[in-house]
């Protein structure tokens, strides 16, 4: 069976209990997660996982796309057996900044799709900064700094999220719930689907925040001339709540 994801449930959860299902080396399978791994353009999770009073940081987190497990590669060779129960704990601090700026991304991909019909080629969020990847045909910062304006009032609003599962056929009927220029939602009978009510519905498989208040105040932080029609933003955002 697949690694069962808690995040898609549960962005909030920062320790869990999870059965080892294989050891290779430094790489470890669990029953089920809380990490994130690379994958949707967001940055995996960090943290540790312990066997009584022995800690093993976990470096790295990605999906194997054939299996749909979740590899945890820890720092160094640990001494753990299939079978086993283990701890998950995730650094706080490295997900909070991370849901924060993919729900921010949400936001700023919206406001350009529906004002400028532009939409989202590429993109990466990481822990210290996020960008998007535009199919523009110009460099008007401008244009970017409208939406950045309005997605900081769109997030000044308060709104709480909504996140759910729909059948693929049901999903697909949603205008704009994908906004990625050459890349469709993964080919399940089930989506899931984040909800930003009266701004934006779209297909997403990662961890955001409960409440667009938490994304705190997005600064435009510099745009870039990728190539033809290709236009390239970095944005960071001030933190303002702590859970």
């Amino acid at each position: 069976m697949p690694t069962r994801l808690l995040y898609l449930y549960d962005s909030y959860l920062k320790e869990f209990e999870a059965r080892i299902e294989h050891v290779s080396g430094n790489q470890i399978l669990l029953d089920q997660t809380a990490f994130h791994p690379l994958t949707g353009g967001v940055a995996h999770d960090m943290g540790h996982l312990a066997k009584g009073n022995m800690k093993y940081e976990v470096v790295k987190v990605e999906l194997n796309k054939d299996t749909k497990d979740i590899i945890h590669t820890l720092e160094g060779k640990a001494d753990l057996n299939q079978g086993e129960l283990l701890k998950g704990t995730l650094d706080w601090d490295r997900r909070y900044k991370l849901i924060r700026l993919h729900t921010a991304a949400h936001l700023i991909a919206a406001i350009m799709y529906q004002n400028y019909d532009a939409l989202v080629t590429g993109g990466q969020v990481d822990f210290k900064h996020a960008k998007l990847d535009f199919n523009l045909p110009r460099t008007d910062r401008e244009i970017f700094e409208a939406a950045v304006k309005k997605a900081n009032e769109e997030a000044g609003k308060n709104v709480a999220l909504k996140i759910y599962f729909l059948t693929r056929e049901e999903a697909l009927r949603i205008p704009g719930i994908v906004k990625l220029l050459e890349r469709m939602p993964p080919h399940e009978e089930e989506l899931r689907v984040v909800e930003i009510p009266s701004i934006d519905v779209q297909a997403d498989g990662g961890p955001h925040v409960k409440n667009t208040r938490e994304i705190g105040k997005i600064h435009l932080s510099k745009i870039e001339n990728k190539g033809k029609n290709k236009r390239r933003i970095y944005f960071d955002a001030e933190e303002k709540l702590v859970p």
